[in-house]
């Protein structure tokens, strides 16, 4: 386990690497010991160190939501992140491709809460009882720590799950659908990048219902004395595997009926 002090350390080498956009060495090499607590606990003073220095957080994000993409990380539930304020960005705007080391995109439902959820019994129904309304959204995910050592070490979960589970960015689009007309087998979203389809993905892919997602993040938070906050925004997991943008590259995600959300990498 952890001592609070190595947690601080890592936390400071990750919000080092953020500012100068360098990476770090994988923690799961340097502490071959450490657990997802462990891995929450560096994540956490990551947070703490954030808001000491006036970052808001705003939101949070749920990711690992489907089935292969856990078995590829040796976990059987999803991970989650926090989101502060200085990671939101206007959807159909320009954003800083320097400001990240290795950005990828994917398309999510994005809830925005009315009322505080707390575990540990949070249900579906809960959720979409304390949901104002539900947007496209389109988060940006990166690496602080490297992804392959030199040796060909992959990271693992630890290593994600304490650089905030990848979460980089956040892009809301302005559509607004009441939750509890929310049909995730019906709801789909296209990722377009320059005009070219990339990925689609169906709501239903994010654990049957994305709503359960949120439900689950709730309960998680609960073992550490948390839970999530009216007029947080929630990314309720990915429709889509994550994709590589290079500056220049046109994001524009379509949900149908729910619209769209864009941005531009400059």
């Amino acid at each position: 386990m952890l001592t609070r002090s190595e947690s601080d350390l890592l936390a400071g080498e990750l919000d080092e690497a953020r500012r100068t956009r360098t990476t770090v060495r994988q923690l799961s090499l340097r502490y071959p010991d450490m657990t997802i607590a462990d891995a929450y606990s560096v994540q956490q003073a990551w947070s703490d160190r954030m808001s000491a220095d006036g970052r808001t957080i705003v939101g949070r994000k749920i990711g690992l939501t489907s089935q292969p993409m856990q078995r590829s990380m040796g976990i059987t539930e999803p991970d989650y992140g926090f989101i502060t304020d200085d990671m939101l960005f206007d959807s159909g705007g320009d954003v800083d491709f320097d400001a990240f080391i290795y950005p990828r995109v994917e398309v999510e439902l994005a809830f925005t809460l009315k009322s505080n959820l707390v575990g540990p019994s949070v249900t579906a129904a809960d959720v979409v009882r304390a949901t104002s309304h539900i947007s496209p959204s389109i988060e940006i995910l990166d690496s602080r720590v490297e992804m392959t050592d030199v040796s060909g070490h992959r990271r693992t979960i630890v290593d994600t799950v304490s650089d905030n589970a990848a979460d980089a960015g956040m892009i809301v689009g302005p559509g607004f659908l009441r939750p509890e007309l929310l049909r995730p087998r019906e709801l789909s979203a296209v990722l377009f990048i320059n005009g070219v389809i990339e990925e689609t993905g169906v709501a239903s892919a994010v654990l049957g219902n994305p709503a359960l997602g949120v439900a689950w993040l709730a309960n998680r938070l609960a073992a550490y004395g948390q839970g999530l906050k009216g007029g947080e925004t929630i990314l309720s997991g990915s429709l889509i595997q994550s994709i590589p943008v290079a500056r220049g590259d046109v994001v524009h995600g379509d949900f149908a009926e729910l619209g769209a959300v864009t941005c531009r990498f400059l």
